[in-house]
């Protein structure tokens, strides 16, 4: 089966419209210790993990206080409000494309580790890369470790396509490698289980001088864009996605690998 990958955005908001029952998190219990460890720390202390303003520090450590993973009552799809989101516009999605997103698109998590459509959540901020010291290591990547791969694998996922930025990606990508070293796995299974997922990850730019250069801002839209036409198209297998032609985008096979799909866009569009 192919699944989607995408992060998560900064900002969150809470709705209670939503056309389907929620689930919960997967790793909900996992949630709840980040949660416990959050509220013990002071303001100052989170201020400096979240690395942010007085005004959002404020705002998370009221939220933290306030909602608890195990009484969340928002669908994660409809929870972000980033860039990528509203090209998602989940909002707008008929039974079909939400039926698509629900079996096929996952949201990595800092928080929640990994998320379906409908799983049920809260307002948070603590992203990946946030050195939030844990009985599992010193940051987040090595408290998830490969758990959200092995959840992957766990739902029967085959294709992988990688529609995530670098920070999230981190979090699934190192244990598709053959090189994964077998002391970082949390399962006593071999190594060779690590190699069963088969992966693209798309890049979206601009040709000059020769290269390709990829502005965030675009990316994030351009990530949206496509995640839309998948459910749209009710994309079944990771070769259909070269058909992609939002936004002026077009696949380019000569700058493209086996694992990297790279989409290219005259500056005019």
């Amino acid at each position: 089966m192919l699944k989607i990958i995408i992060s998560p955005a900064k900002k969150m908001t809470i709705t209670d419209d939503y056309p389907r029952e929620l689930t919960d998190p997967v790793f909900l219990d996992r949630a709840l210790e980040l949660h416990a460890l959050l509220k013990d720390m002071d303001p100052s202390g989170l201020k400096n993990l979240w690395k942010c303003s007085d005004r959002l520090a404020e705002q998370n450590y009221k939220r933290i206080h306030t909602y608890s993973p195990d009484q969340a009552l928002t669908p994660a799809l409809l929870s972000y409000e980033g860039l990528q989101y509203q090209h998602i516009a989940p909002v707008v999605f008929t039974d079909s494309q939400r039926d698509y997103a629900i079996s096929h698109v996952r949201i990595l998590s800092g928080f929640y580790g990994i998320l379906s459509p409908m799983d049920r959540v809260i307002p948070y901020r603590l992203e990946m890369q946030a050195k939030l010291k844990t009985d599992k290591g010193s940051d987040l990547y090595e408290y998830w470790g490969d758990s959200l791969y092995r959840e992957l694998l766990r739902e029967g996922t085959t294709e992988l396509i990688n529609l995530a930025s670098g920070e999230y990606s981190r979090a699934v990508l190192p244990w598709l490698s053959k090189d994964a070293p077998a002391e970082q796995s949390s399962s006593a299974q071999p190594p060779a289980a690590l190699r069963r997922l088969f992966c693209i990850t798309c890049i979206f730019g601009e040709v000059r001088n020769g290269e390709v250069k990829m502005k965030g801002t675009q990316a994030k839209i351009a990530r949206g864009e496509m995640v839309r036409w998948m459910a749209e198209n009710r994309i079944e297998h990771s070769e259909e996605i070269r058909e992609f032609r939002e936004l002026g985008y077009e696949f380019q096979e000569k700058l493209s690998t086996a694992e990297e799909f790279v989409f290219v866009r005259s500056e005019k569009s």
